[in-house]
């Protein structure tokens, strides 16, 4: 195997597929980085066995030569030290060439390396997924779909279900959920016709899975094709394929967690009240839930205050846009409500509470599709 390669391309390929890579896994090979050359291009692979990752870089593209003088043939090389080669190389191109023993030479202006390679037979295949169950979103669409709700999942292994991301599809919508039993993040997408034929109706993807692939996926017009297998997900753009596990077991049914009615309506400036409970929560810090108070008061103001016996306290006055209903007093975590509040991609948001001890909603003004529920704490 042997081909001349655009050190940054390579060095951005490395880095993706660096991303499904673990030093922690129990088959010694995937803690490398399989590189293949052929005619057409390069192609690398990551695998921690629960995500994979190929990364494809294209012999030429839109007139621009990225890979030349490609021998076919395939090595897989140490993760723990191909990246940080890559990376400090002094030339703009990298030669690198294997021999017959596995014995691999990188090559740039006068630095020259050799590392032991592996064969890359031993390296697992990864399922070719094919399946009916695809569908194509614009790839900004699914960056936005992930960042509105992976915040939600659970951290804690006791329900492993709710580490995980529910994507379902019902009644010509897309949604995705997320919840760790004490909030919830939700967002739902109309499913263009030409995706209307999709027959999965829920699978949960690792949180872990939709974090990575989100720092991967460049926000961009171009549509990314989603297929859903028994227990596998695929995202595919036009040079990376990334490969999740799902998550075994059925995802609870949270539609019953959403108040039909409201009780009190808060319709307020969404950066303002964001701040100002960002600055409440500076004292609220010692108190291991976080926790801030909010009241309504005449006039439309809203106080939101935080009272920590050994720290001191905050209360400060926020103008809301109007207040209908019952008077409130509530107290939440500051980090979920700051969580929710940048979620909604929106100047305004309107949030419903249903009394002092129920889940209140937090949407945009006028959009139904995003949708944050928290649960108070309480505090007396």
């Amino acid at each position: 195997m042997k081909f001349v390669i655009q050190r940054d391309e390579l060095m951005n390929s490395v880095q993706h597929v660096m991303k499904a890579v673990s030093s922690r896994t129990t088959i010694p090979i995937l803690t490398g980085i399989k590189v293949e050359a052929g005619e057409e291009g390069i192609k690398l692979t990551g695998s921690d066995s629960d995500i994979s990752i190929e990364s494809f870089i294209p012999k030429e593209e839109d007139g621009i030569v990225y890979v030349e003088q490609i021998e076919q043939g395939s090595v897989v090389l140490q993760a723990k030290y191909f990246p940080d080669i890559v990376r400090k190389l002094p030339e703009k191109t990298v030669e690198i060439e294997a021999d017959d023993h596995l014995k691999v030479t990188i090559r740039s202006g006068g630095s020259e390396f050799h590392l032991n390679g592996q064969d890359a037979q031993e390296y697992p295949q990864l399922p070719q997924l094919h399946t009916e169950d695809s569908f194509e979103l614009p790839t900004d669409l699914l960056k936005n779909l992930i960042k509105q709700t992976v915040f939600a999942v659970s951290t804690v292994e006791t329900r492993p279900i709710l580490t995980g991301v529910n994507m379902k599809v019902e009644e010509g919508h897309l949604n995705f959920i997320a919840t760790d039993s004490h909030r919830l993040a939700s967002r739902r997408i109309p499913l263009e016709e030409a995706n209307s034929q999709v027959k999965f109706s829920s699978v949960v993807i690792p949180g872990k899975s939709l974090i990575e692939l989100n720092k991967i996926l460049e926000g961009s017009e171009d549509s990314i094709q989603i297929s859903v297998t028994e227990n596998q997900v695929l995202f595919r753009t036009k040079h990376l394929y990334f490969l999740s596990r799902l998550l075994d077991g059925n995802y609870p049914e949270t539609s019953r967690l959403i108040p039909e009615q409201s009780k009190t309506v808060v319709h307020s400036a969404t950066k303002e009240l964001l701040q100002s409970i960002d600055r409440a929560s500076l004292l609220a810090k010692e108190s291991k839930n976080n926790v801030v108070r909010l009241m309504t008061k005449e006039n439309n103001q809203v106080e939101i205050s935080s009272n920590s016996p050994e720290v001191g306290n905050v209360t400060e006055e926020v103008a809301a846009q109007s207040i209908d209903g019952e008077e409130l007093k509530i107290s939440f975590s500051a980090k979920y409500m700051m969580d929710a509040l940048k979620a909604v991609d929106n100047e305004q948001v309107r949030i419903e509470f249903t009394g002092a001890m129920r889940p209140f909603i937090i949407r945009p003004i006028d959009d139904d599709q995003i949708l944050q529920l928290i649960l108070p704490v309480r505090t007396y």
